[in-house]
């Protein structure tokens, strides 16, 4: 459902990412690791086509992202770090709004809108100013923007960013439930390990632009320093040469 093969994107000299290669299938939730700079974000955008990719090629549901976004966006939901909102408008008038972009039928409009309130928990603030919204709330509102139209497949990076402990708890339960109840195909990247173990089955794990890891949770956290361990190990200032 998701597929890299061999993506890289330059800005001149500088590698953002070079030669990624994986695949997500149906139903799996993969975390996305790596540290800050390491370029997750930017293989993201380069599986959603928000950018071009350098070299390489980026597939959702089998549409290559270059050369069939449209077909590929509509089987795609996307939360970008910090993803942005229009502070001025209500998450009622902003589902409203996309679901207008999405050329959704009034009664589709009805039932989606009904649906992603209830799954990311919204109602008490659906006629709030989004301006007036904690964090928490605007990262489900976010969330629930990426789920409006049924998408097989989310890619959301760093969902639970900023947000206090119950707001991490709060996105989580969400989060599990689009897995296990909606049984979508998920690529999550977070730094807050102690969610990968929780949550996914299957680690992808990047450095410097290069995938360095491509297994299990389980596999990963075997060691006695466990994921941790096996992340400083891998992502260590000599973990390229070795």
């Amino acid at each position: 459902m998701i597929e890299a093969v061999g993506l890289s994107k330059f800005y001149g000299p500088f590698a953002a990412c070079r030669d990624v290669t994986f695949k997500v299938h149906e139903g799996e939730l993969v975390a996305f690791l790596g540290p800050n700079g390491a370029g997750k974000s930017t293989t993201m955008k380069l599986l959603t086509g928000y950018v071009a990719a350098s070299e390489g090629i980026a597939r959702i549901a089998g549409h290559d992202m270059a050369t069939d976004r449209i077909a590929g966006s509509a089987r795609l939901g996307y939360l970008p770090e910090s993803g942005p909102l229009y502070p001025d408008m209500t998450p009622s008038s902003l589902l409203e709004f996309f679901a207008d972009a999405r050329g959704m039928t009034r009664d589709q409009r009805l039932r989606r809108i009904n649906a992603v309130v209830e799954l990311c928990m919204l109602g008490s603030v659906f006629h709030k100013p989004i301006s007036k919204l904690s964090k928490g709330y605007r990262q489900r509102l976010g969330m629930a923007q990426a789920l409006l139209h049924e998408p097989d497949v989310l890619i959301m990076d760093e969902p639970t960013a900023g947000l206090d402990p119950n707001q991490i708890q709060e996105v989580r339960r969400t989060m599990e439930r689009l897995r296990d109840e909606e049984k979508k195909t998920i690529l999550l990247s977070t730094h807050i390990l102690q969610e990968v173990e929780a949550m996914a089955s299957r680690v992808i794990l990047i450095n410097e632009g290069r995938l360095v890891y491509d297994g299990s949770v389980a596999e990963l956290t075997e060691g006695k320093d466990g994921l941790e361990g096996a992340f400083k190990r891998l992502t260590a200032a000599d973990a390229q040469a070795a």
